[in-house]
């Protein structure tokens, strides 16, 4: 009796635990469930399965991302190489030169009015402006220039370097730079002393290649003592190829009867303030004797060619990360087809429509991160060796490597999306005879 009673004593608490969990009820504890951490681990195995594949379907995406981080960087860094240029030469230097009337003798173009004497003066105390110089080209009837005394008339005939006359701050406002000597001074300006500066390519032409043992050149006879050489000018190129004087020199000696041009060295972004004030400043009677050339606000134009240049390279880096996406595609698409009998084990051992899908989901999503991440690494590293190997500073906003790495992976789930939703519509009947 007692063995009968423990008997179902203990039926009924085999009944009570059986039930607590039900044998039958079609559902599956916590433990049981397909969780995240089973799905990344599922993809992970089958893509280390294939490792040949995943070499090559990263590399897709390594490409593109790498080229959209590197087309971007070169784009920002070449802007900011073409910004720092564009400063130092177009965004401020100006130049002043006497307009022209529409009719003059004999047909020509007459000057409404004359640059004076003293505007480097006038317009290196104007706000804005750093340097001004004068800088005029003294016409010559047939000029004998040699550095010796003694010209052969029986010599053949070489090429005759140009005269320019030119003020002491001329070197500043035209950004030049000697290679040897010193630049015209306000000593020979003011006393009008027979020197000359050589360009680089005059020098080249008279044969002069040092100035400490102080050469002398001839100007239809005259001598001039060579007190410089200049290497390179940013504006008015032609000084690099004549022999040049002091602007009083060239008034004495070849009768010049008004200065040439005026350039202007301006501060970066004072292009329209000086050109509005300058015309005045020369002439208060008549401001609209001068043409004026100044610099637009560089915000606009930087603005402008910064924004023209980075559409271009995300445009090719958004072609090549396109073509990274259709190879993902096509990979997955035949892993698909390769793997309809593992589709269809899976399916008849219980996985669902959703966990096929996402597997697949998962390892182009996995692949895509991968290249995203190495094709951002690479990028970064293209753009930096450029600048390095070019001496520039390298500019990438490093939020954008980030999302490039993150795009990588984006691109990997939208290029697997349709290979998964055909994998999830096999019937596992079906994915088990094909795939055997």
């Amino acid at each position: 009796m007692s063995r009968r009673a423990g008997s179902g004593g203990g039926g009924a608490k085999a009944g009570r635990r059986h039930r607590t969990k039900p044998a039958g009820d079609g559902r599956t504890s916590r433990g049981d469930r397909f969780g995240a951490r089973d799905l990344l681990g599922e993809a992970v195995r089958g893509l280390a399965g294939r490792p040949g594949r995943l070499a090559l379907t990263a590399l897709a995406v390594v490409l593109g991302i790498g080229s959209l981080t590197a087309t971007v960087g070169f784009a920002q860094t070449g802007a900011r190489q073409l910004e720092a240029v564009f400063n130092a030469v177009d965004a401020v230097h100006g130049v002043v030169r006497p307009a022209g009337d529409d009719f003059g003798a004999a047909g020509l173009a007459a000057p409404k009015a004359v640059l004076p004497w003293d505007a480097d003066e006038t317009a290196a105390r104007l706000n804005g402006v750093e340097a001004a110089g004068l800088v005029t080209e003294i016409e010559l009837d047939s000029p004998v220039i040699a550095a010796a005394p003694v010209h052969d008339p029986m010599a053949p005939p070489t090429r005759v370097p140009g005269v320019m006359a030119a003020t002491p701050g001329a070197l500043e406002a035209v950004s030049g730079v000697l290679s040897q000597g010193v630049w015209l001074t306000g000593f020979h300006e003011q006393a009008a002393q027979p020197v000359a500066v050589l360009g680089r390519d005059a020098a080249a032409l008279l044969g002069v290649t040092r100035v400490d043992n102080q050469p002398s050149v001839f100007v239809d006879g005259r001598s001039y003592t060579v007190v410089g050489i200049l290497d390179r000018v940013e504006r008015a190129s032609d000084l690099v190829s004549a022999v040049i004087v002091p602007q009083s020199t060239a008034r004495a000696v070849f009768g010049l009867e008004a200065p040439g041009e005026l350039q202007v060295l301006l501060a970066l972004g004072a292009g329209p303030m000086v050109g509005e004030m300058i015309t005045t400043a020369l002439n208060p009677n008549d401001p609209s004797g001068f043409e004026v050339s100044m610099p637009l606000p560089p915000s606009q134009v930087r603005q402008q060619v910064t924004a023209d240049v980075n559409s271009l390279f995300v445009v090719l880096g958004l072609v090549a990360l396109g073509i990274g996406a259709v190879t993902i595609a096509v990979v997955t698409s035949l892993s698909v087809m390769e793997r309809r009998g593992e589709i269809g084990l899976r399916r008849a051992l219980g996985a669902t429509r959703f966990d096929v899908a996402a597997q697949f989901v998962a390892e182009s999503a996995v692949v895509g991160l991968l290249g995203g991440l190495t094709g951002a690494a690479a990028g970064v590293l293209a753009t930096v060796g450029l600048a390095a190997v070019r001496a520039w500073t390298p500019v990438l906003d490093f939020r954008l490597v980030g999302a490039a790495a993150l795009a990588g992976c984006v691109v990997g789930v939208l290029a697997g999306l349709v290979p998964a939703i055909r994998a999830a519509r096999l019937e596992p009947a079906t994915a088990l005879q094909e795939g055997t």
